[in-house]
């Protein structure tokens, strides 16, 4: 194992696309480091979800203590603020006894309201939350994601497009202020009690797709539509309405064959892994690592020795 520094406890965190190999490599450095790993996924986060969500088996959770796996039901409100409140508080348990802890997962604004912080948004009135509800009642989401692509396209880069409630804030924002939902999200990042270590894993495109496709199939042998089928009744709920699930319920709606519901879920799959890369390739901080390397352990665990600079 490499020396740990005693400056300050370390945070590494392991961020790339959908399928390119986050939970198999955070478990070999689990194992290697004899640390924690913090999921930054904000599905797996789900207890109904595991199969779905690929969340980390009974049998890697039960080789490395994980947090923020099968916590909270689709039932209950959570955000990134709540995540980033809880998460600095079991980093200050572990870094306790720990001089490294891992973060693994796929979700931008979990990793950055973690890594970076969130910064405050202004309160909408309540007159103005009523207005917009009221339109999207009774006009849909379309011509309200039309308007927020005029004034903050940068947002709508970053969010699921089809994610109503976050749509639906970020106009309320800019209607009750007059600047974009994502100019509140610019701000310096907060100071931490740690250092912070951002890897990236890459893969080929055409490799990284074939393996989101198998991994599609994988979840279907493994029970994925008796999954979504017990789900189904709750399927308003904003936790669901997340790849896998979504295209699912149109196929129990009737509104798709079942073979259409399987491609389409790899085809979003796809999509939101070329998201997620966008989103995290402007950041230099982050130290782009080929996921297929044989040395990908070591090239990792060589890091944690190199100097570190702070987050811009």
């Amino acid at each position: 194992m490499p020396r740990a520094s005693t400056s300050s406890p370390l945070l590494l965190v392991l961020v790339g696309p959908t399928g390119v190999g986050k939970t198999e490599l955070s478990i070999r450095l689990g194992e290697r480091l004899s640390t924690s790993i913090l999921s930054a996924d904000s599905r797996q986060i789900y207890r109904e979800l595991p199969i779905g969500t690929a969340a980390p088996s009974l049998e890697e959770r039960a080789a490395v203590p994980h947090y923020f796996v099968g916590t909270r039901s689709i039932h209950d409100y959570y955000s990134a603020a709540d995540y980033e409140r809880e998460a600095l508080e079991t980093l200050a348990e572990l870094f306790a006894e720990q001089p490294v802890v891992l973060v693994s997962g796929g979700s931008m604004m979990y990793v950055d309201a973690l890594c970076r912080g969130l910064d405050a948004v202004p309160s909408v009135p309540e007159d103005l939350r009523r207005a917009v509800w009221q339109r999207y009642e009774a006009e849909g989401l379309e011509g309200i994601r039309h308007d927020l692509e005029q004034v903050d396209p940068d947002y709508l880069g970053q969010v699921d497009p089809a994610n109503y409630k976050r749509l639906l804030h970020a106009w309320e924002v800019y209607l009750a202020t007059g600047s974009p939902f994502t100019s509140y999200h610019r701000g310096e990042p907060k100071q931490r009690p740690f250092r912070i270590l951002r890897v990236g894993l890459e893969r080929p495109r055409p490799e990284l797709y074939a393996r989101i496709d198998r991994r599609v199939e994988l979840m279907l042998e493994a029970g994925l539509e008796a999954e979504a089928r017990a789900v189904y009744p709750y399927r308003a709920l904003n936790a669901l309405n997340t790849v896998g699930y979504k295209e699912l319920f149109a196929y129990f709606d009737g509104t798709i064959d079942r073979a259409e519901a399987i491609r389409l879920i790899q085809r979003n799959s796809r999509h939101y892994a070329r998201k997620q890369l966008s989103w995290w390739q402007r950041d230099p901080s982050i130290h782009w690592l080929d996921a297929s390397a044989p040395d990908l352990l070591e090239s990792v665990l060589a890091l944690l020795e190199a100097p570190i600079a702070p987050l811009d």
